[in-house]
C-alpha cells in the first residue's frame, strides 16, 4: 500500500489561478472606492454606521457564545461563558441603543491605545538601539502617539466623525490596493500568454 503525496501549490502556481479572475479583483477595489466616496460626503452618517455593525455584531456574538455556554454546561467555566455572554451582547445592545454615546467612547479608546502604544514603541525602539532599523520603530511609536495626542485633545467634537475617517481610509487604500493587484494580475496573465 503506498502512501498519497500531498503536493502543494507554490504561490506561483496560486497566483497563476487567479490571473484569470484580475477583473473580479478591479471590480472590487471600485466598488470599494465608490463606498468610501459616498462615505467620506458624511463622515458622521459613516461614523454611526460603523458604530452600527460593531454594535450588531458584539450583539450576535455574545448571543452566539451564551449558546455555547449551554451546550457546554457540564465544563467548569460555564457560569463564566455564560456571564461573559450576557456581557457581550449587553455592551452591543447599549451601542445599538445609543451610538453617538458609543462612538464618543470608542474614539477615546482609540486616542488613549494610540497614546499607550506609541509610548511602548518608542520604549522599544530605545531598547533595540544597537539594531539597524531602531530609528523606524521610534518614529513609528512618535507618530502613534502624536496621533492618540491629537484625538484625545480633540475629544469629544472628533468623537463623531473619527471612526467614519478610519472607514473612508481603509475603503480607499483596500480599493486601490485590490485594483492594483487586479492590474498586476492582467499583466501577469498576459506575460504569461505571450510567452506560451
Amino acid at each position: 500500500m503506498t502512501d498519497a503525496v500531498n503536493v502543494k501549490p507554490t504561490l506561483g502556481t496560486a497566483i497563476h489561478a487567479i490571473s484569470g479572475k484580475w477583473g473580479w479583483f478591479v471590480a472590487l477595489g471600485v466598488g470599494e472606492l465608490i463606498l468610501g466616496g459616498i462615505a467620506s460626503a458624511n463622515l458622521m452618517a459613516a461614523n454611526l454606521a460603523s458604530v452600527l455593525v460593531i454594535g450588531a455584531a458584539m450583539v450576535v456574538a455574545g448571543i452566539f457564545q451564551i449558546i455555547h455556554a449551554f451546550t457546554a454546561r457540564g465544563l467548569r467555566g460555564f457560569l463564566f461563558w455564560q456571564l461573559a455572554g450576557i456581557v457581550y451582547a449587553a455592551a452591543g445592545a447599549i451601542i445599538l441603543y445609543d451610538p453617538v454615546f458609543a462612538s464618543l467612547t470608542l474614539s477615546l479608546t482609540v486616542g488613549v491605545f494610540m497614546v499607550a502604544a506609541g509610548v511602548m514603541r518608542i520604549w522599544a525602539g530605545f531598547h533595540a538601539r544597537p539594531m539597524t532599523g531602531w530609528r523606524w520603530i521610534v518614529a513609528a511609536g512618535v507618530l502613534s502617539f502624536c496621533v492618540g495626542v491629537v484625538i484625545v485633545a480633540l475629544w469629544p467634537a472628533i468623537g463623531l466623525w473619527l471612526l467614519g475617517a478610519m472607514l473612508v481610509v481603509d475603503l480607499i487604500f483596500q480599493g486601490w490596493g485590490l485594483i492594483a493587484f487586479g492590474v498586476g494580475l492582467k499583466a501577469r496573465a498576459s506575460r504569461h500568454s505571450d510567452a506560451a
